[in-house]
């Protein structure tokens, strides 16, 4: 029905699917379908301990999403059109009855969003509709690393501690989904089914874990996913991901070699402590920071835009005391942006002397945790006799308004 995506559309695909739904143009696919057949239905999505029920809806608005996505990264306009429904609501019907297929016995059906995401993959190489199922597998990515989802069960005598250091020479913890994910998408682009990516993902995981190694490049990873779908006897898989592999690698530019998904603000970087011990720095007290800077105030840009600002200029290696001072003066430039910012980075170097100075982490305690650390700190001090007289109340204060 549709045709094979080209090394632009991907590219243009895997920008689209990590631009904010908001800002994309949204189509109430759920109208195609007929939600009746699931009214008395005993099927749950299950995610992260909380479950809800599975409506066709929900089917249709995920294959939806997808061939929307596809079609805007082919620049097209008439999306919404009676062609485009009937595929989704045609697509939704047949995962909808190859669920109600599997309870006909009268059992509930219990679904993880991965399972469900599979169906429906599945239905579409059936449908031969591979690259709505490519743009579903993009979609998929994005929402699984926003969610910490997607992430296959692995044996729990493999070793997965290893860490994964990007081209930007960021390091992040390893994540097995996104080795399926990408070889999904080799086999997508052949129109074959996708399947076989889960074993191939576990075998490149398994290798990785035999290196006994901290840290692993990005290229010596793709070597042995290279590697292992020759092993398995996926040869034409194996050329695609080698020839799409050189044609990221001769296109990607200076603006291209950082994108939006592989700057992802929870990406860790090794820093160095000030006994000399190395750490993970995961950046969740910047986040905290951030959220602590904004109280209050009407910035030109979100939380997300701001730490990618405080971000920059950060190394693996740097002395923890280095990273701060690199915030802060990240903080400070923001003042040319917006007049705010003079509040927010003062906030931000406030929150590192509150550290300090007080009993307090902006981690573990939280902004909340701030008025009792103060109440602590005056307490203590005026059980060593300083007279409250001499205390200035202005030193005290701080903005949780």
């Amino acid at each position: 029905m549709y045709q094979k995506i080209t090394f632009e559309e991907d590219r243009a695909l895997k920008r689209l699917v990590s631009t904010p739904r908001e800002q994309k143009p949204r189509f109430d696919w759920s109208l195609s379908v007929d939600p009746a057949p699931f009214d008395k239905s005993a099927i749950t999505i299950e995610e992260k301990g909380d479950s809800r029920d599975l409506s066709v809806n929900d089917i249709a608005e995920t294959i939806g999403q997808a061939l929307t996505d596809l079609l805007l990264s082919r620049e097209e306009e008439d999306i919404f059109n009676d062609k485009n429904r009937a595929f989704v609501k045609s697509s939704a019907a047949i995962v909808g009855e190859k669920l109600l297929n599997q309870i006909e016995q009268g059992r509930p059906l219990r679904l993880s969003p991965k399972d469900l995401y599979l169906l429906i993959e599945k239905t579409l190489i059936e449908g031969d509709a591979h690259d709505v199922a490519r743009s579903l597998v993009h979609g998929k990515a994005k929402r699984f690393e926003e969610s910490d989802m997607g992430v296959s069960e692995l044996d729990d005598s493999i070793n997965v501690s290893v860490r994964l250091i990007r081209r930007n020479k960021q390091v992040v913890p390893w994540n097995q989904a996104k080795i399926e994910i990408a070889t999904r998408k080799a086999f997508l682009s052949l129109q074959l089914d996708s399947e076989p990516a889960v074993a191939v993902a576990e075998s490149v995981t398994e290798r990785v874990a035999a290196l006994k190694q901290s840290f692993i490049n990005i290229e010596d990873v793709q070597d042995i996913v290279q590697e292992e779908l020759m092993r398995h006897g996926h040869f034409k898989a194996a050329e695609a991901y080698i020839l799409y592999r050189a044609h990221r690698s001769r296109v990607r530019d200076d603006s291209d070699q950082i994108t939006e998904a592989e700057s992802r603000q929870d990406s860790m970087i090794v820093v160095t402590l000030d006994s000399g011990v190395t750490e993970f720095w995961d950046g969740i007290d910047l986040k905290k920071r951030i959220e602590y800077g904004m109280i209050g105030l009407d910035l030109s840009l979100n939380a997300e835009q701001i730490e990618t600002e405080l971000r920059r200029s950060l190394f693996p290696e740097m002395k923890m005391e280095d990273l701060k001072k690199t915030v802060v003066l990240n903080a400070r430039t923001l003042i040319e942006r917006d007049a705010d910012f003079s509040k927010f980075a003062g906030r931000i170097l406030l929150s590192y002397i509150y550290e300090e100075v007080l009993e307090w982490d902006i981690v573990r305690d939280g902004i909340e945790g701030l008025k009792a650390a103060h109440q602590r700190q005056f307490k203590s001090q005026l059980k060593r006799g300083i007279e409250i007289e001499r205390i200035n109340p202005k030193m005290l204060e701080y903005d949780l308004s």
